[in-house]
């Protein structure tokens, strides 16, 4: 590292964030490298290293000869300005060189309020904001995560997308970029290649138009791409790529132990959950095949605890015999291993027997609402009774401490509904102290953490208008005031953030201008408190002459062309439909283990939908 950086360093929080060398980081020889990729994480070091997706992808393109992958993060404000000042441009972990030098840069979108981050890193680095405005092959901007399933907002910046899982497509798309380096082709004849590519969307190669009232008119596909671009899945979890090792941080990291993946997607239909429906269909790994991976990833990195990933851990199909599994080493070896996605309803007496050897916190499940009817609209299938069941199913195994995870802004809910919530605290109180086995001289604890619903693409209330901030606020005002024990904790989300989620979560190319305003005016780092602030924003969408509440506070039509339209994640909108509909009529439906809903997974031929067929 030069002297500039290092005396940046001796200035700045936290100088680990940015001088890498971490044990497994991989270091090549750039004269052997052919492709240099830049995993951009528009986020903190903490928050990035803490992605699985970010591990997974890491490894598998540094495993690929002539391929050298770097890991890039988001600084931190001070460490910002310092570069600024002293003229230091946005560089890479593993070699130190800057990000403007790269082949390609990649960003992963996990959530809304990290577009500013992604402006301001291809700032940083010298890039150019817009893909119009960058001629050559490189670099090439390219993003993934599930953002992707509407990246309209952020479209104009992008040269091509990924959508859905990227082990296999990424690849694709590296080889061919590496092909048409060697043979010095353009960009813009790459980028007519890559939109051949399944699970590859150029926006550029699509022209938008508008109605009158502000509308999607159409969304035109031009020189050959394809007029609906599919999500790519990898259909087989037992044979995808899996790293036996982590990079292992120098510092502190939001989620700072190993990792395994049990499965993808969720056998649930919660009507809220983008998740739950653009990782369909559920493909799970084999007992052995987590086993292994487990062990290597211990052997690997010295981590003495284990994460088990999924979207509903609770919910795999043989999660006591996994376990069981797990525990023939890991006891021994005094290896910890989590759960950190139960269900209500699959909390079991054999399951606590077991977590209770291995789980040393409190636990947590997730409700998501107060009411039966406002979980029936919801379809959280999951009754007052199997929660109050599971509770003294787990302070009989001595547990005292409960945390319930809900959501206010629902479609239909009343206050009455919000109520409910500090009602079924108080219920959950209540059945510790009419536990006969309860923990001896301990109190309970119960936490109802409560976040603002945002209405999402691709799920059946992408329809649904999001609820203002004074009415969130008004909701949790009354939350609060319907607690009426010292034993409950009541923890909400800002209204505000999600006001501003809402916004981009289903806004269309136009917004591309408010958000290089929001740059121009410093907007960064908006997931977080130090830095975000909604009268800035407002004041941003007054100069571009956008009106906010047209994208997040607008009920839409179901005959209303949508921007993601043309995107496929494999989910049909008339079932979307049917499902909106049955939420207003507080008509629950079947989970993919019950029945066959025919969503529209089944035509990726893989997981649970080709297994039943």
């Amino acid at each position: 590292m030069d002297r500039i950086k290092e005396r940046i360093l001796s200035r700045v929080q936290k100088p680990g964030r940015y001088t890498g060398g971490e044990m497994n980081a991989v270091v090549k020889e750039k004269a052997d490298v052919e492709v240099r990729f830049a995993f951009c994480f528009p986020d903190l070091y903490e928050v990035g290293m803490s992605h699985l997706g970010m591990k997974i992808l890491y490894s598998l393109l540094n495993e690929q000869e002539g391929v050298w992958c770097e890991r890039v993060f988001a600084p931190w404000g001070d460490m910002e300005e310092e570069m600024r000042q002293n003229g230091v441009p946005l560089f890479a972990l593993e070699s130190g060189d800057p990000v403007g030098e790269f082949d390609m840069v990649g960003f992963t979108l996990q959530y809304e309020l990290s577009y500013t981050n992604m402006l301001n890193m291809l700032d940083l680095a010298g890039i150019p904001l817009y893909s119009a405005q960058r001629d050559s092959l490189s670099p090439l901007v390219v993003a993934g995560g599930p953002c992707v399933c509407n990246p309209e907002p952020v479209a104009d910046f992008v040269d091509l997308f990924f959508l859905g899982e990227g082990e296999e497509v990424d690849l694709e798309i590296v080889e061919l970029y590496r092909r048409y380096k060697k043979e010095g082709r353009s960009k813009a004849e790459f980028l007519r290649a890559a939109a051949q590519v399944e699970g590859v969307y150029v926006p550029s190669l699509y022209e938008v138009s508008y109605r009158e009232d502000g509308t999607v008119a159409a969304v035109i596909p031009k020189e050959g791409a394809p007029a609906r671009v599919r999500k790519r899945i990898v259909k087989d979890m037992n044979r995808a790529y899996f790293p036996e090792t982590f990079v292992v941080p120098y510092l502190d990291i939001v989620h700072d132990r190993a990792v395994s993946e049990v499965q993808r997607g969720c056998y649930r239909a919660c009507r809220f959950c983008q998740a739950g429906f653009i990782y369909r269909p559920v493909r799970v790994k084999e007992k052995d095949v987590i086993d292994q991976q487990c062990r290597d990833l211990c052997a690997g990195t010295g981590y003495d605890e284990i994460s088990l990933s999924s979207l509903s851990t609770s919910d795999y199909p043989d999660i006591e015999g996994l376990l069981d599994t797990l525990l023939r080493w890991t006891k021994p070896e005094r290896v910890n291993v989590s759960l950190p996605s139960l269900r209500v309803d699959g909390f079991s007496n054999e399951l606590t027997e077991k977590i209770k050897t291995v789980r040393r916190s409190g636990l947590t499940f997730a409700p998501e609402a107060g009411t039966q009817r406002m979980r029936d609209v919801i379809n959280k299938n999951v009754t007052e009774e199997e929660l109050l069941q599971t509770v003294r199913t787990a302070f009989a195994g001595g547990w005292s401490s409960i945390k319930l995870y809900f959501m206010i802004g629902l479609p239909t809910e009343t206050l009455d509904d919000v109520a409910g919530i500090a009602d079924l605290g108080q219920a959950v109180v209540e059945a510790y102290y009419h536990c006969p086995d309860k923990p001896k001289g301990r109190g309970v604890n119960v936490t109802l953490s409560a976040s603002s619903f945002v209405p999402k693409p691709f799920t059946p209330f992408q329809w649904e208008p999001q609820d203002s901030i004074e009415t969130l606020r008004q909701k949790q005002d009354h939350l609060v005031h319907s607690v009426k024990s010292r034993k409950i904790t009541c923890n909400w989300h800002d209204a505000d953030t999600s006001f501003l989620e809402g916004v981009f979560a289903r806004g269309d190319r136009r917004l591309a201008r408010v958000l290089e305003e929001a740059h121009r005016r410093g907007c960064k780092m908006d997931g977080w408190s130090d830095y975000f602030s909604l009268a800035k924003w407002m004041e941003v969408f007054a100069a571009c002459g956008v009106d906010p509440a047209f994208y997040n506070q607008r009920r839409r039509e179901f005959t209303e062309v949508l921007p993601w339209d043309h995107l496929d994640y494999g989910i049909r909108k008339d079932f979307l439909i049917e499902e909106c509909r049955a939420a207003y009529e507080n008509r629950t439906s079947p989970d993919c283990k019950e029945a066959c809903s025919a969503c529209g997974a089944a035509c990726f031929q893989g997981g649970i939908c080709f297994e039943t067929r």
